[in-house]
């Protein structure tokens, strides 16, 4: 169990992710209009350009300023750990 971070003190729990998707394709714009409809949207974006959308095994979504590449390495673990300058 593990938190990845959304941006702007956005976070969520990486078992939750079903997919993450970008915002551009028909698809994706429906399945974020039909969330909207249904109170199922959350917006994480900080009043920035939706860059990627999240669906989430409760069929709530996401949406998030970072882009999906950003958030695959987030999940993946490949995200700069920074303890402060140690080591």
């Amino acid at each position: 169990m593990r938190f990845v971070d959304l941006g702007f003190s956005n976070m969520i729990l990486d078992e939750r992710i079903v997919a993450v998707i970008s915002p551009d394709s028909a698809p994706a714009k429906r399945i974020v209009s039909e969330a909207k409809d249904t109170s199922r949207i959350i917006d994480c974006t900080g009043g920035r350009r939706t860059k990627s959308v999240i669906v989430t095994d409760s069929d709530h979504v996401v949406l998030s300023a970072l882009t999906p590449e950003a958030l695959g390495e987030r999940l993946n673990g490949k995200e700069n750990d920074n303890n402060g300058g140690t080591k």
